[in-house]
């Protein structure tokens, strides 16, 4: 699985967020406080807010008092919604569905390897929230993935 720096920096600029404001409490946060609290550049998350904003993951105001918080509690927010908004379905094979690809004969068991590769990655995302990752709490399921050594090579 490979993400991209959007991704990245999305998920990075969300979980700063919830663990600053969480979903409309305290006082907006700047892109420049943002940025600067995860060493984001700050021009390319500009425009990553811009999507987070158009996508439903967050609001924000203009203004002397302006800046971004969530636009639902963390808890609500999955890091696979994130992910979409940022760059749609979760798992393509050269641009296309799982689904959609159309392997024959000695190859046709790879179409149902990446659906379940694709069940497995959205089984993951869709269960970690980024109040989650903000409060350092996996969920069990996560956790005990993460303990296995060969996770981690």
């Amino acid at each position: 699985m490979r993400l991209s720096a959007r991704v990245d920096y999305a998920l990075r600029a969300v979980t700063e967020l919830a663990s600053v404001t969480g979903a409309g409490r305290g006082r907006p946060v700047t892109a420049d406080q943002i940025a600067r609290a995860q060493d984001i550049p700050p021009k390319f998350l500009e425009s990553i807010l811009l999507q987070l904003r158009r996508g439903g993951i967050m609001q924000a105001q203009r203004g002397p008092e302006g800046g971004y918080w969530l636009a639902r509690p963390a808890e609500e927010i999955s890091l696979a919604d994130v992910i979409r908004v940022i760059d749609g379905p979760l798992a393509h094979i050269r641009g296309q569905r799982p689904e959609q690809l159309g392997y024959q004969g000695a190859a046709r068991a790879l179409q149902d390897v990446w659906i379940a590769l694709r069940a497995n990655e959205r089984q993951i995302l869709e269960l970690v929230t980024v109040a989650d990752v903000a409060q350092g709490t996996l969920p069990e399921q996560v956790t005990k993935l993460v303990s296995d050594p060969r996770a981690w090579t």
